[in-house]
């Protein structure tokens, strides 16, 4: 007989769907097909939690379902194509904060689900439950940044999204070539020369400071990443050492379909 698990809530994946087909649909007649291709993206990602579900016989809880759903709306629609990168200071270190919650709440229901099989001949304590699930999530991090580093480098995008520095140390710029660092504070402005197509020179002034090619962005991506992914693990550490008294847990945990 099969194991019944609660149903799937579907209402916000409906709300969303809804809402990436209207955006899809005016990026078409804006003919930005960048665009498009985001909201394409987003409608199959959205398919992911419905696949694990049904051809990985895995259940979602409906929190962690709907976290994810959110998550992909947020990044690509509201993120990329509604510009709230560029409108709200923090709205990618939030959602990065998210992703590494999320990313150590699936590590962590792998290795929960591998910990309760009867033919194992151990059995893992808590902390490295939640220590896996923490590696688990930073190993995601870091292969996302990854492929924003790789994206900006071969497409010429900038997912590594710049910042404006006024200061600056380097061993570059020792004369002596001795790896000191050279200390420069209170840039007031960056001027860049370069060639077009046609040989002609270019000149770019940037004001205030200069622009830092993605470094900071990668690591405040990771630090943030970090924050969210021991915020899970300490939930799951807890919810290991008692399972009836942080049942709160159990709303972001997969687990295995089973037959009994």
């Amino acid at each position: 007989m099969k194991l019944k698990y609660p149903s799937r809530d579907v209402t916000i994946y409906v709300i969303l769907l809804f809402l990436v087909i209207l955006v899809m649909i005016r990026q078409m007649f804006l003919q930005e097909w960048n665009n498009v291709f985001l909201c394409i993206l987003t409608i199959a990602l959205f398919t992911i939690p419905s696949i694990i579900d049904k051809r990985l016989n895995i259940h979602l809880p409906n929190a962690l379902e709907n976290s994810i759903i959110l998550f992909i709306f947020s990044a690509y629609i509201l993120g990329e194509i509604v510009n709230f990168y560029g409108t709200f200071k923090y709205w990618d270190s939030l959602l990065h904060i998210v992703n590494g919650f999320l990313c150590a709440a699936i590590g962590f229901s792998l290795i929960d689900i591998l910990n309760r099989k009867e033919f194992l001949h151990f059995k893992m304590t808590p902390i490295f439950v939640a220590l896996v699930a923490f590696c688990f999530s930073m190993t995601i991090g870091v292969f996302w940044e990854l492929l924003e580093f790789s994206s900006d480098i071969v497409l010429k995008t900038d997912m590594q999204k710049d910042s404006l520095m006024s200061s600056i140390s380097t061993v570059y710029l020792d004369p002596e070539q001795n790896n000191n660092p050279v200390i420069i504070d209170n840039i007031i402005r960056t001027v860049i020369y370069s060639l077009d197509k046609d040989g002609n020179i270019v000149q770019i002034v940037i004001e205030n400071g200069y622009l830092d090619i993605g470094l900071i962005d990668t690591m405040k991506d990771l630090a943030v990443n970090f924050i969210g992914a021991t915020i899970f693990s300490i939930i799951g550490f807890l919810y290991i050492s008692n399972r009836e008294g942080y049942r709160f847990a159990e709303k972001f945990i997969l687990i295995r379909k089973r037959k009994e």
